[in-house]
């Protein structure tokens, strides 16, 4: 019960502090002049992996790569299968292909670019290079290729930092926001991985299980939260771009920064199942995408389903 607590409470607090870095660093943006594209593409994409992040690195620095990979990879499969399928099934997800094209072309990228680099055995420090060179490309050839006002795909960058349009107004919010949030991320990192390695221990499973499922859907609430709100709203490019986002800096950024402070061997099972379900979610997502420019709520069924199977396969016949 008590690692139960702690799970819930790690939760809580990423979500608390992801949240409050996102409105505080969006606030600042603004006093600074940053254009609202630029904040919607990194500050908004960086901030809802924050949880990603503090808990991989975390993980990564005392010794459990199982967590800190599990963790990506989880929270890569979760946000396509899990999230887009909520939001689909809320209001079918109409997209721009030409905006997208761009973003969900890369998430495929870097997952097969994982694939390769994980070699069948780990990340080092060398494949942490090529993966933070890679996010710095991307950032790079996203930011140019949306800068004019014509592109529509900068249209997606800018409603994603006007979706959060509750942020502190003064230099002392603003500054209390960041490190409120910082605070609460390092916090609810320490209670989660606490919570979540006594429940392996507990029932058995290994540690890459728990930060596949468990770890991995508390730090995807930032995620969820910003996406359905999208949804609801009738944002459907904001709330794919989202999850597009997330995943392209979870997989670049994330594993970048983990892999760069601690080489990260990877779990035999993430090598012969979890990798393969990641890149599969991806390009069933691209193929629901272009087939019909849209996520219809069957097709978000289908994700939601699919979800299920990979968590009830995750406890039984791949709960190594």
């Amino acid at each position: 019960m008590t690692n139960v607590l702690l799970l819930l409470l790690g939760i809580a607090l990423l979500t608390a502090g992801g949240e409050a870095l996102i409105r505080g660093s969006l606030a600042a943006a603004q006093r600074l002049g940053v254009s609202p594209l630029l904040s919607g593409l990194v500050i908004v994409g960086f901030g809802t992996s924050a949880p990603e992040l503090v808990v991989s690195v975390d993980a990564a620095v005392n010794g459990r790569p199982d967590i800190a990979i599990g963790n990506v990879v989880g929270s890569n499969i979760g946000n396509i299968l899990l999230i887009l399928g909520i939001c689909a099934s809320i209001t079918p997800l109409v997209v721009r292909p030409l905006a997208l094209r761009r973003d969900a072309l890369t998430v495929v990228a870097a997952s097969i670019l994982f694939l390769l680099l994980v070699g069948g055995s780990a990340l080092g420090q060398p494949d942490a290079f090529v993966l933070l060179l890679a996010l710095f490309g991307y950032l790079l050839w996203a930011y140019y290729t949306e800068r004019s006002s014509s592109a529509l795909s900068g249209e997606l960058h800018r409603a994603e930092a006007e979706e959060l349009s509750i942020v502190p107004k003064t230099a002392v919010g603003i500054g209390a926001a960041v490190l409120f949030g910082l605070l609460l991320l390092i916090g609810g990192s320490q209670a989660l991985l606490t919570g979540a390695t006594g429940i392996a221990n507990a029932f058995g499973v290994s540690e890459a299980v728990v930060g596949l499922i468990l770890v991995a859907i508390g730090t995807s609430l930032p995620e969820l939260s910003i996406s359905v709100i999208a949804a609801i709203r009738q944002h459907a490019d904001v709330a794919v771009g989202n999850v597009l986002g997330s995943n392209i800096f979870n997989l670049l950024g994330v594993l970048g920064v983990s892999a760069l402070l601690q080489p990260l061997p990877v779990h035999e099972r993430i090598l012969q199942f979890d990798q393969w379900v990641m890149l599969g979610a991806a390009l069933l997502l691209i193929v629901f995408l272009y087939t019909g420019h849209r996520l219809s709520r069957w097709e978000g069924g289908v994700l939601l389903i699919a979800y299920g199977v990979y968590v009830a396969l995750s406890f039984t016949g791949f709960s190594g």
